[in-house]
């Protein structure tokens, strides 16, 4: 994704990629899963960038689970989780509002 270099990747927010269980069976496209939800991922950074979120506090990081289905996590700081969800109240809030 974005950023400088690829040090975002390694700023205290570790072990938070990759298939949970640790077990690959042969013959499942992980690699198809996590392109899928690399797309998706590298989609919600650039909108929580958009937003003035650093992504070394905040992310969303792209995996597969053991049936090689992408899957996106967001992984970040419980300050900057909190951010993001008065963020998207306010969002919901407003949205209410209008109907």
């Amino acid at each position: 994704m974005t950023g400088a270099g690829d040090s975002w990747l390694h700023d205290g927010l570790d072990g938070v990629a990759g298939v949970e269980s640790g077990l690959w069976v042969r013959g499942v496209d992980y690699v198809g899963g996590w392109r899928s939800a690399r797309e998706s991922a590298d989609r919600l950074n650039r909108a929580l960038l958009g937003a003035g979120f650093e992504l070394s506090a905040v992310r969303a990081v792209a995996s597969a689970d053991e049936t090689g289905r992408g899957v996106v996590r967001l992984a970040g700081w419980p300050e900057t989780a909190d951010r993001l969800a008065v963020l998207l109240e306010a969002l919901a809030d407003r949205d209410d509002g209008g109907q």
